[in-house]
């Protein structure tokens, strides 16, 4: 099969790999048609995650067609439209009975926090991903679900990672009726958080952002008000003007290890990889929000410690909440939301491209170029 792998920084390539096959009673191989590529993707081609392996396929955010199941496998048969969340998860472990299905105990071996992720790395249990044409799904009975006839393809594509994880960054983070929530990032993650900060009760949602062009899709897609980050000066000074002086009763990190804002916080981080990413952006969410207020964190950062300000975060009496989104917990209110016309994800996919140039796809979103929100991967016949 053809498939997207890892060469080294700064460079993927499309091969030639073995098929997956069933390893286990329990597996499903899915035949993918449609993938995209996550922010988070962006941080293992930047070289910033610990052992991301040479010839490792990536891809979290999978929907397709079953073409083989195991004998012990009871939901799902071939022919079968699924969407897979990007979590792997057993779904009868101490954590899975709790709904904390992003830290299952049974699925990742090199780690005893995050259970596992399709193609992210051995540091989450180095699942191949769904940027090629076929995955194999381990617990197949307990992760995927049957895509419903009316849902298309490409907004159920949304479900397996980024619209899901906005929402539930904005669920964990408590948003009380009439609450202003500030969002630190304009790429598809934050802009799901904004749009579902309003489902939640929020009276006020600031996306903050440094490119014009997300900011523009924070106004329209997630009907926020925008803040640039460069043309505000100091913006945690600018928030709390915004914010009488008191600051955000919420603010959302959606920003993760790459933040820019501070030359040494990006060199160590980025260049030198003594830190598990630049701090930057969740130290303004800890100074941005009001005393007792409530941070939560969706960007991604690695396992090495930060110089994040512990002591503001216990002098100021805050709540910090932050996790992989466990993300079937999330889709039936989500689709729901989407039935009744109030959400339409597939709105945050702005180019296409085949498997083939799945290389360009990587450098224009990690570039930034022709303001691109999130590129979709066209894998195969639907």
């Amino acid at each position: 099969m053809k498939a997207m792998t890892y060469r080294g920084p700064y460079k993927i390539r499309v091969e030639e790999k073995p098929d997956p096959t069933i390893h286990h009673p329990n597996d499903a191989i899915v035949r993918v048609t449609r993938a995209a590529v996550c922010g988070s993707d962006l941080h293992l081609f930047h070289g910033m995650m610990p052992d991301t392996r040479i010839g490792h396929t990536f891809g979290h955010e999978i929907v397709g067609v079953v073409e083989e199941v195991g004998s012990s496998v009871e939901t799902l048969r071939p022919g079968d439209r699924v969407m897979v969340p990007f979590n792997i998860y057993c779904g009868s472990c101490y954590f899975c009975r709790r709904g904390l299905f992003s830290n299952c105990h049974n699925v990742n071996p090199n780690a005893t926090a995050v259970g596992g992720i399709y193609g992210y790395s051995h540091t989450t249990g180095g699942y191949d991903g769904g940027q090629a044409e076929r995955v194999r799904v381990p617990f197949a009975d307990v992760g995927p679900s049957v895509i419903p006839e009316w849902l298309a393809s490409e907004d159920a594509l949304l479900l397996t990672d980024a619209f899901s994880t906005g929402y539930f960054g904005a669920q964990q983070a408590d948003i009380a009726e009439g609450d202003t929530v500030v969002v630190f990032g304009a790429g598809p993650v934050g802009l799901a958080a904004a749009r579902s900060a309003w489902f939640l009760g929020a009276g006020r949602v600031i996306v903050v952002d440094h490119l014009d062009y997300r900011l523009e899709k924070a106004r329209d897609f997630a009907f926020a008000e925008t803040m640039h980050l460069h043309e505000a000066g100091d913006i945690v000074l600018a928030l709390k003007k915004a914010t009488g002086y008191l600051g955000a009763d919420v603010v959302i990190d959606a920003v993760g290890a790459e933040a820019d804002g501070s030359v040494v916080q990006h060199v160590t981080a980025a260049k030198l990889k003594l830190q598990g990413g630049s701090p930057v952006a969740v130290n303004w969410a800890i100074d941005s929000v009001r005393k007792g207020g409530t941070v939560s964190i969706l960007g991604a950062y690695g396992p090495l410690v930060t110089s994040v300000r512990l002591g503001d975060i216990m002098n100021k009496g805050l709540t910090v909440r932050g996790n992989q989104a466990p993300v079937k917990r999330q889709w039936p209110r989500l689709l729901e939301h989407i039935q009744a016309g109030h959400i339409r994800p597939s709105e945050l996919l702005t180019h296409r491209f085949p498997l083939e140039h799945i290389a360009e796809a990587y450098h224009v979103f990690s570039s930034k170029l022709d303001d691109c929100i999130k590129p979709l991967i066209v894998v195969g016949e639907e």
